[in-house]
């Protein structure tokens, strides 16, 4: 018979919980590093970021491609879930819009590098690539509607062609200091603003 923790959760309950925390946290942590240092940046940087030792990184993600590809499915999540939530607490439809855009493109720099990451594993990135746009063109047509609907922006504006242009506009970023593709994007947006009559 298991005994119970002090929370009332048997041991194996707990460690499983404690795992889960501790992806969690890696999964975070990678994000971040990955942002700064690319998917490249030495695991030990991860680990530290995290405050777990190398080993726990190992046991949940045994390759780098593992580790990438947990922290690009993780962030589609969290971008797929942000939408839905933001038109709830943002002042209008058009600030979740923008918010969720922010999102997003902090989303695409994290994923800057994910095909060199992955080599030639054609069928995990294109499963990868699949899943990105069965998550998250509902997500932004639905924050688009929303805005057409309080007339913050003008019909028309198709969710892929917004993804992928904000996508093409972020391209380039790591490669010149100077340029800085949300100031682009914030023109992008109040180009779909309804023009004074």
């Amino acid at each position: 018979m298991a005994t119970e923790s002090p929370a009332g959760e048997s041991p194996s309950r707990g460690k499983r919980a404690d795992a889960q925390r501790n992806r969690q946290t890696v999964l975070t942590a990678a994000a971040e590093v990955f942002v700064t240092s690319g998917v490249d940046a030495p695991i030990r940087q991860i680990a530290a970021q995290a405050g777990v030792g190398m080993a726990t990184i190992y046991r949940h993600f045994p390759t780098r491609a593992d580790l990438v590809t947990a922290v690009y499915r993780h962030q589609i999540e969290e971008c797929a879930k942000a939408g839905p939530n933001l038109l709830t607490s943002a002042d209008s439809p058009f600030d979740a819009l923008r918010q969720w855009i922010d999102l997003f493109v902090d989303f695409l720099v994290t994923k800057h590098g994910l095909a060199d990451a992955l080599q030639s594993d054609n069928d995990r990135f294109a499963a990868l690539h699949a899943h990105f746009l069965d998550r998250l063109l509902p997500v932004c047509a639905q924050l688009l509607d929303a805005a057409v609907e309080a007339d913050d922006i003008r019909p028309g504006t198709q969710p892929y062609e917004l993804m992928r242009g904000i996508g093409n506009l972020c391209i380039g970023r790591d490669n010149d200091p100077r340029y800085d593709p949300r100031r682009l994007i914030a023109l992008l947006l109040q180009g779909l603003r309804p023009h004074a009559s």
